[in-house]
């Protein structure tokens, strides 16, 4: 396999959801065409945070909270790679949730890939954005006290140029989405949901397989069916949830480059004039 990093020993817990994704999106690349040399996976912190690490691409591994700023900025200096997001939960939603907003509203052709285990695995489970109110740990005794965030409604309520959910279980499943949403120009947020086996006693393989449900016959371009779908407190729907064809930052006139950022020569002289009358 192209992607198949097999020189580094994976540090998850035995039974984490995030082998099955991590497997899912070795397969869905698999079936692209991309060069692991234009391939860049971008992560922050975390146990989802992780992932780059397993696979055979370009790399980068940044601060909490904050994998969508060097992703956007990786795809505003060369259009030609292809720009993956991985992180959790907490990352995203959490941490990064203003990075998360404006990067719906900027629409870079970047996708974005959620490990979402309603819990922070790497720092002992305490309670995420996502937990639910009856989530009881060390941290949080008595359950949580705030109302668990909704991405996909937030994304839709945003105009997101494609929004989906899965489950990490039906691995066949989650390969074609991601598939589908590498493949999407836009922005592409994927939400996964995943078992934290060792922080997350309530939300379990089965806990999710009872709670979740998938969407048929579903018109993904009808908006307001999809936050419909979205805001569903029963169960959760898994499936794509909307998406829509949007010009993309790179393609904004506002930040079109006649040369890429990377291939642009830079003239010290005049840089150093500048600095100097600015010193």
């Amino acid at each position: 396999m192209r992607f198949d990093n097999e020189n580094q020993n994976i540090a998850w817990c035995p039974g984490c959801g995030n082998f099955a994704i991590l497997n899912a999106l070795k397969q869905a690349l698999e079936e692209t065409d991309y060069a692991n040399t234009q391939t860049v996976i971008v992560s922050g912190i975390g146990q989802a945070a992780k992932t780059p690490q397993y696979l055979k691409a370009n790399c980068f591994n940044g601060l909490h909270g904050r994998t969508l700023p060097p992703a956007t900025g990786i795809k505003a200096s060369n259009k030609d790679l292809k720009v993956i997001a991985t992180s959790g939960d907490g990352d995203i939603y959490g941490e990064g949730g203003n990075h998360f907003i404006h990067a719906i509203r900027r629409n870079p052709d970047i996708t974005l890939l959620v490990f979402n285990n309603m819990v922070y695995g790497l720092t002992k489970g305490q309670a995420s954005p996502t937990s639910k109110s009856d989530l009881i740990n060390s941290a949080q005794p008595h359950g949580s006290a705030s109302e668990p965030f909704n991405p996909i409604a937030v994304a839709i309520a945003q105009d997101i140029s494609f929004v989906a959910r899965t489950f990490c279980q039906n691995v066949e499943f989650t390969k074609n989405i991601i598939l589908e949403a590498l493949n999407h120009k836009g922005f592409s947020l994927v939400d996964i949901l995943t078992p934290c086996v060792t922080f997350n006693k309530i939300n379990t393989y089965k806990w999710f397989a009872d709670n979740t449900y998938y969407l048929q016959d579903h018109d993904t371009s009808d908006r307001i069916k999809a936050f419909e779908a979205a805001i569903n407190t029963e169960k959760m729907a898994l499936g794509v949830f909307f998406k829509q064809d949007k010009v993309t930052f790179e393609e904004n006139e506002a930040n079109k480059q006649k040369t890429p950022l990377y291939k642009n020569q830079v003239n010290f002289e005049k840089l150093r004039e500048l600095i100097d009358r600015h010193i």
